[in-house]
């Protein structure tokens, strides 16, 4: 007998359910019906935590965008789900040791808006050189004011790069291409694209710069990374732009250096505080500076950006759920797996202690099953150990509840 004809305790995918919220782009859905899963719902808004408790109560599989929270008391209602997809970049939304203790990984599209996020600041600089932004105002307001003061070209400018990433370094190109001189500083050595020079300090490039472009990840050493010292430390007439995280800025201390002149002007797309939905009013202490570009968090809010992510995330779903690789996970040890031949994996999540592999064997050598592959990764806190058996499997059901009782064990799933 096929072990593929035996499959009391694995899920079938029209019995996955998938749940997508927030409008998440089509092609996520295209990419799990493509891949045999049926029972998909996409929701277009982001919902309260009572709500998204009850909605993800049975589901196995979960796609949020940035406003939906997953905090430990949603997750402990999420009594089947087994990932969750994060299609955006960051997963500040989502409490990963929650999810990691509850052995779910975590997946996010930390590339596919690099374009769209490169383009946008390329964008805000030309308007800020331009003082673009304050003449529309102006001309709105029927003020018609035809004049070159405060106004630059691009060629010859300065740009320095905090972060120089995925889209630190794109920018890079781009800013090259238009003439300008580009720095750049990253606590990580990196080697430079085009002429551009790495600053050995955050110093070195705040005093160096004519404009300054933050691409950090929100992190403890980024939070308040520009305050009063550092803005203090920017050229005369400078400009700031931050498409990074809203706390990397203290927004207090760049008001008073706009206000001040010391500061020519700023572009902000992240903000400390933004409000959860379209219905709340957007406060800050920026409004209403006509030398200040604000967006509502849009950076990497394009159609072709969300589209990308749509595919991109839902594939490494689709992947965790059909043959168990987590790569990509954010909080979860990375194991990249070959597509599952005619052989039963099992995946086994655990607590990373001592033993552990030496008892998922001795359950299968017990029951004379043949072990064709098997794939390990550990990190401080997790094991996770693939296993591909070839022979024949009984309908037992207590070979699963053999290898769930294995001190340490957080979860078991089979494919077949």
């Amino acid at each position: 007998m096929s072990p593929h004809s035996l499959s009391p305790l694995s899920l079938s995918k029209d019995k996955i359910r998938v749940l997508l919220l927030e409008g998440i782009h089509p092609n996520a859905v295209r990419v799990f019906a493509d891949h045999g899963y049926a029972a998909v719902e996409s929701l277009p808004h982001a919902p309260d935590a009572e709500t998204l408790k009850r909605l993800i109560a049975d589901v196995h599989i979960v796609g949020i965008r940035s406003r939906t929270r997953l905090s430990a008391d949603v997750l402990g209602a999420a009594h089947r789900l087994f990932c969750v997809g994060c299609f955006c970049i960051g997963t500040n939304q989502v409490d990963l040791a929650a999810a990691r203790g509850a052995a779910i990984p975590v997946f996010n599209a930390p590339y596919s808006n690099t374009r769209s996020v490169a383009e946008m600041v390329m964008g805000e600089i030309i308007m800020l050189l331009r003082r673009t932004f304050e003449k529309s105002t102006q001309a709105h307001a029927g003020v018609w004011r035809k004049t070159a003061t405060g106004a630059h070209e691009t060629r010859g400018k300065v740009l320095g790069i905090v972060g120089y990433g995925h889209i630190g370094s794109q920018l890079s190109v781009l800013a090259e291409s238009l003439g300008m001189r580009v720095c750049y500083h990253d606590i990580v050595e990196k080697l430079p694209l085009g002429n551009a020079v790495a600053c050995r300090s955050l110093g070195e490039l705040l005093s160096a710069a004519d404009l300054v472009t933050l691409h950090v990840p929100a992190t403890p050493e980024t939070r308040d990374l520009i305050g009063a010292r550092e803005i203090a430390a920017m050229k005369p007439g400078s400009l700031l732009i931050n498409a990074a995280r809203g706390n990397v800025v203290r927004i207090p201390a760049l008001v008073e250096a706009l206000k001040s002149g010391h500061l020519a002007g700023a572009a902000i797309d992240v903000h400390p505080e933004e409000p959860a939905s379209g219905d709340e009013e957007f406060v800050s202490p920026l409004r209403g500076l006509a030398n200040v570009i604000l967006t509502p968090h849009v950076g990497g809010s394009t159609l072709e950006a969300q589209a990308n992510i749509g595919i991109e995330v839902a594939d490494k779903l689709v992947r965790y759920s059909d043959n168990g690789s987590t790569q990509g996970a954010v909080n979860f040890p990375e194991v990249a797996l070959p597509v599952q031949g005619r052989v039963t994996r099992f995946m086994h999540i655990h607590r990373n202690e001592p033993g552990v592999l030496s008892r998922i064997n001795a359950v299968f050598a017990s029951r004379g099953l043949n072990i064709a592959g098997q794939y390990l990764r550990t990190d401080g806190e997790i094991g996770y150990v693939v296993v591909d058996v070839d022979g024949e499997l009984e309908d037992d059901a207590n070979l699963r509840r053999n290898l769930e009782t294995i001190d340490g064990t957080m979860r078991v799933r089979f494919l077949v």
